[in-house]
């Protein structure tokens, strides 16, 4: 398939993969043609500064992603210096993102805050204001700051992201950031309506600049498309019966379907049951016919870049599979 010349294509290094394996992996995935490739932080797996740093050491051109970092387990002012190293040794190569983090995980670390949103809120701000140079006071909720300026902002404005679900975070990323990444999951119908929550938010705050839209598409490459839905179904199903994604499959209009499926099957009767359209719409298989339609319905949605996600319990060759079916 040829590269729609309206987005970008990345491929995730997944969490599961240990970080000696990144160089390599980094590597490869710029040789392959990739434009972006991102990397996670999840607690209690890799760094993503780390892992970021160590993807754009090793590699030439390809941009590199954190998506996403949680924003409170890290002072603002010392995630801006991170932020500020990595823009200035890699220009217009690093695009950092922010999130609330997984609730359990930050109550599991002691940092989880009184407001999740106006945390994110602040953090993101202030972030945002000393790369830009600022010198700043603050005295948030969550964020106190006394006259704190970087010795070394980016030489030009940096891009932050907020990896966010909800409606009320999706308008707070039109407020504040300059992006969002949606995560596994979104079929068309959901980025759509986000697009919607962030112009909402970007309409509140008189924001009139550009917005990137960034998606994470579960990706399987099978023998064929009803092998490869077969191994979507287990983690669609996991993720239906945990309540994960309700505000993702919300925009579909399914939930009455899916809470009925819930309330009536066992985990292994709602695997079944999951309809092979709603395997298409909230990932990306089959053949690269199929992945080219489900990438195009995707950036026809809203998505500038579609980000190819690995099952969890795929190889690193992967990458290459990946490559020989949309490259």
């Amino acid at each position: 398939m040829k590269k729609m010349k309206n987005y970008n294509l990345g491929i995730m290094f997944r969490r599961e993969h240990a970080p000696e394996d990144l160089p390599g992996f980094a590597r490869r995935a710029e040789e392959a043609g990739f434009d972006e490739l991102w990397v996670v932080e999840d607690c209690f797996y890799g760094s993503g500064i780390a892992s970021a740093a160590t993807a754009l050491a090793c590699t030439d051109t390809i941009t590199v992603g954190v998506g996403i970092m949680p924003a409170v387990v890290r002072n603002p002012v010392f995630a801006a210096m991170e932020i500020a190293t990595l823009s200035r040794l890699y220009p217009g190569r690093f695009l950092p993102g922010l999130g609330h983090g997984m609730a359990n995980w930050m109550h599991q670390i002691g940092a989880f805050p009184k407001s999740q949103l106006k945390a994110l809120g602040e953090v993101t701000v202030t972030i945002r204001e000393m790369l830009a140079g600022k010198r700043l006071t603050y005295d948030g909720t969550q964020i106190h700051l006394d006259q704190v300026e970087l010795v070394y902002p980016p030489d030009e404005i940096h891009p932050i992201s907020l990896g966010v679900r909800g409606p009320k975070s999706l308008a707070l990323s039109g407020q504040v950031a300059d992006g969002t990444i949606l995560a596994e999951y979104s079929a068309p119908a959901y980025v759509s309506w986000a697009r919607e929550q962030i112009e909402r938010g970007k309409l509140e705050a008189g924001n009139e600049d550009e917005h990137r839209l960034t998606v994470f598409a579960l990706t399987c490459a099978g023998a064929t498309t009803a092998k490869a839905r077969q191994q979507l179904r287990p983690l669609i199903a996991s993720a239906i019966a945990n309540d994960k994604i309700e505000s993702q499959l919300a925009p579909m209009g399914i939930l009455p379907q899916v809470r009925e499926l819930k309330n009536n099957r066992d985990s292994e009767g709602l695997k079944a049951a999951i309809p092979d359209a709603w395997i298409d719409q909230l990932a990306i298989t089959g053949t690269p016919e199929d992945w080219e339609l489900a990438i195009n319905r995707l950036v026809e949605a809203g998505a500038n870049t579609v980000v190819l996600v690995p099952l969890p319990d795929k190889c690193l060759e992967e990458l290459y599979i990946f490559a020989r079916h949309i490259l």
